[in-house]
């Protein structure tokens, strides 16, 4: 044991998303298919929002953030993933490991706030209709953005640090398509239960807080809209939020299906499909759930297809 301890890693194998060979050419080409488009999703999100004139409210300022967020947490993960299936052996050094899992933990973190930032917008715009512009004023707009970037990085370089100053016993084997914090924390042989506890304490109050944020939000916006008089105004108020909600369950959900699952019931495969979903598929989602739900972003690309 003692000699264990005094092992010194300079590089991990990712084991990948399957160890069977005859999957991997497909995968590839349907993760490499997922990624192209999630890229030229999200890039073309906020290129738009930015660029386009009509499109200059805070609403479509969050969206550009979570746009961002979502290229961001792709980008960490993918390519390295995707360079795993046509090499026999995914190997990732030991400093590109750290920083991998580090922009994982601040991306993934940034979108927990920004959602719950955005349920916000839309509570303002709703329920205060009149004084929206007021409420949500550039400075607000860009506090509920920094602040959540800064906690996040904080938060992130904290968790990373505390794990890669500590001993690794020996073993370099990652059974993940990515550097995933809780699987380096089993490969630990000091302060192993120490960051386990920061790290779940953390992921729940972030998880809770953020949550809690969302629902109050909502449940808000449902009392304004059941109260309004008018049929309409009642459809035009849900279809302000309808994008938002969705990108909300379906982010939430995935995440709370992981911390929810019991642990007896938890796989491998289990962890790296929900992984894929929330960190690939979702990210690839969120521009189409946001242009086929809103029609200022369709209007908006009509009028750069028609320049």
């Amino acid at each position: 044991m003692g000699s264990q301890n005094l092992t010194v890693l300079t590089e991990f194998i990712l084991v990948g998303v399957t160890r069977h060979p005859e999957l991997q050419l497909p995968l590839f080409a349907a993760f490499l298919v997922i990624y192209l488009i999630t890229v030229v999703g999200n890039m073309g999100l906020i290129i738009l929002t930015k660029a386009d004139s009509h499109l200059q409210t805070p609403m479509y300022f969050f969206i550009r953030h979570l746009a961002f967020i979502d290229l961001g947490n792709s980008t960490a993960i993918y390519p390295k993933m995707l360079a795993g299936f046509v090499v026999d052996q995914n190997i990732i050094s030991y400093y590109a490991c750290a920083t991998q899992m580090a922009f994982f933990l601040l991306f993934i973190i940034s979108e927990l706030f920004i959602l719950s930032a955005m349920a916000c917008d839309r509570y303002a715009a709703i329920c205060n209709p009149l004084l929206y512009n007021v409420i949500m004023s550039q400075k607000l707009c860009y506090a509920l953005v920094g602040i959540p970037y800064l906690y996040s990085t904080f938060l992130s370089l904290m968790i990373t640090s505390k794990i890669f100053i500590s001993t690794f016993c020996g073993s370099n084997i990652i059974s993940h398509f990515y550097c995933d914090d809780a699987l380096l924390i089993a490969l630990l042989c000091s302060n192993a239960q120490e960051i386990e506890l920061l790290i779940i304490v953390f992921s729940t109050l972030n998880l809770i807080s953020s949550l809690l944020v969302v629902l109050v939000s909502y449940v808000l916006i449902l009392t304004a809209i059941f109260q309004m008089n008018s049929a309409e105004g009642r459809k035009k108020a849900f279809s302000t939020c309808g994008s938002h909600l969705t990108v909300v369950v379906v982010f939430y959900g995935t995440l709370l299906f992981m911390y929810l699952q019991p642990k007896s019931a938890r796989s491998s495969d289990t962890d790296k499909m929900a992984s894929v979903f929330y960190t690939l598929v979702i990210p690839m989602l969120n521009p189409f759930i946001y242009s086929l739900r809103n029609k200022e972003i369709k209007h908006a690309i009509n009028r750069v297809f028609k320049k």
